[in-house]
């Protein structure tokens, strides 16, 4: 079978097409690659999240690795995509490898390739694996028993946590988070976040609350991605709170989400949202900032205030962490809940902006419902929906973009359609600033219809018209 690369990494169904085989395979072609591009003896990162057999996947790809003249340094349990990526930078590896498919559904796994700054690896460097892998000739797969690899210290087992919350030290005002303690409900999703963000606030005096710490690679039945509904345990630990608001990372935490003290959900629109604003205003930091396609047009309207150069790419963080690597990028962030600030790695950060979410609170000293009002406000109204079609078929997104265009409508929902965007998917840009983006995921067999209205009703409007559109792509 042949294996490709998405938006961010291969991942694929355990056991059906993600089995050992083809973990292996896809090892050896990356480190065939990483033999490529380095010195022989190269050091590569290897970390993994809590699905099932994650740890299992992990230590193939290390005997493989190290069979291959790499020295791998190996996690020695589930951690972050983002602690697995910043350990690469600090350990100056060639590159990195992690074991997850992020928030996707309990029954995928995955492989992200990381590059040596600390991101995911470019669109180029994974089309050389892809070539690599396959090639079409049989090619000799190499494998080292573990524990001989680990006596001939060819493989060393590392923990990625003390470095990477040294990191975020960093990034951070814990004497601002100290001054002003409270109480926040973590959800780590059964996720590798867990314990992250409560460790990081101990001895600040915040009392916190972890759910879904547990380990679970069934992830209690639903999708490890911070939106409802699969927040619904984190909005009831909230209200049975009376007072605490509520934090959420994904399935591998490069993703955030939350709760206010009332049990509504905060989309990432929103915290990219805040964040921008805390760091312009309260920080007084300056620099451009990348969004998203997908992303709310609430993030325009503060550049614009600001006089701040606004980037718009397609989804996905890696286009984010190119403009991040080529200039100074302030903020970058996308509506799926990736984003990362000045002084971090390119790459989306799950624990990080749930912490700077909580920094945003403690200093404001008032609660999160009260910031999120004022910033709809002054910058919104900002209402927000996304549906997410199963695909029977494969979309070739060529065609749908080109029928899309051609076919596109005068007008949705009464209000005329002001411009037509094809930059990733089809965007139809409506005069009253609502918008309706139809792209095919990058990671998943479905289509995503996205819609944002300053009015709630012209949202359903939005999705009810893309729906019927999709329907025939």
């Amino acid at each position: 079978m042949s294996i490709h690369f998405g938006t961010d990494g291969w991942r694929a169904v355990i056991s059906e097409d993600f089995t050992f085989e083809n973990v292996r395979r896809v090892a050896q072609a990356i480190a065939e690659y990483f033999n490529e591009v380095g010195q022989p003896g190269a050091r590569v990162v290897i970390g993994f999240d809590t699905r099932f057999l994650s740890d299992r996947y992990a230590v193939e790809v290390a005997r493989v690795l190290a069979a291959n003249n790499l020295q791998v340094d190996l996690s020695v349990a589930d951690a972050p995509t983002p602690a697995v990526s910043f350990a690469v930078r600090a350990l100056n590896a060639i590159g990195g490898v992690m074991i997850t498919a992020s928030h996707n559904p309990p029954r995928y796994n995955g492989i992200k390739l990381k590059a040596a700054f600390g991101g995911s690896a470019l669109s180029a460097d994974t089309r050389r694996v892809e070539t690599l892998l396959n090639r079409g000739e049989p090619f000799a797969m190499r494998a080292i028993d573990l524990q001989t690899a680990i006596a001939e210290h060819k493989i060393t087992r590392f923990d990625p946590a003390p470095a990477y919350e040294a990191h975020l030290e960093t990034l951070l005002d814990r004497q601002i988070i100290s001054a002003h303690p409270g109480r926040v409900v973590v959800d780590a999703m059964h996720g590798a976040g867990r314990d992250y963000i409560k460790d990081f606030l101990r001895d600040t005096g915040w009392e916190v609350q972890q759910i879904r710490g547990d380990m679970n690679p069934g992830f209690g039945g639903i999708h490890p991605e911070p939106i409802l509904p699969h927040l619904d345990a984190l909005v009831d630990a909230v209200k049975a709170s009376h007072g605490a608001f509520g934090l959420a990372t994904d399935g591998d935490a490069d993703r955030s989400g939350a709760v206010d003290e009332d049990g509504n959900f905060v989309s990432p629109h929103v915290i990219f949202a805040l964040a921008l604003r805390y760091l312009v205003e309260r920080r007084g930091l300056r620099g451009s900032v990348v969004k998203t396609v997908s992303t709310t047009l609430m993030i325009d309207r503060i550049c614009k205030a600001y006089g701040l150069t606004l980037r718009e790419t397609p989804v996905g963080f890696n286009h984010i962490a190119d403009w991040m690597m080529k200039e100074d990028v302030l903020i970058g962030g996308e509506e799926s809940g990736g984003i990362s600030i000045r002084g971090h790695i390119p790459e989306g950060d799950g624990v990080l902006m749930d912490l700077l979410l909580l920094e945003i609170v403690a200093r404001a000293g008032v609660p999160l419902r009260e910031l999120i009002a004022d910033l709809q406000q002054k910058y919104g109204p900002h209402h927000y929906a996304r549906n997410d079609l199963p695909l029977a078929r494969p979309v070739a997104k060529k065609d749908m973009v080109a029928r899309l265009t051609d076919g596109a409508p005068g007008s949705i929902g009464g209000i005329s359609v002001a411009e037509v965007r094809s930059m990733d998917g089809v965007k139809y840009m409506l005069a009253d600033d609502s918008w309706l983006l139809i792209r095919p995921s990058g990671t998943e067999p479905v289509l995503r219809v996205y819609a944002e209205s300053p009015d709630p009703a012209m949202v359903s409007a939005l999705l009810a018209y893309g729906q019927s559109v999709a329907a025939g792509v």
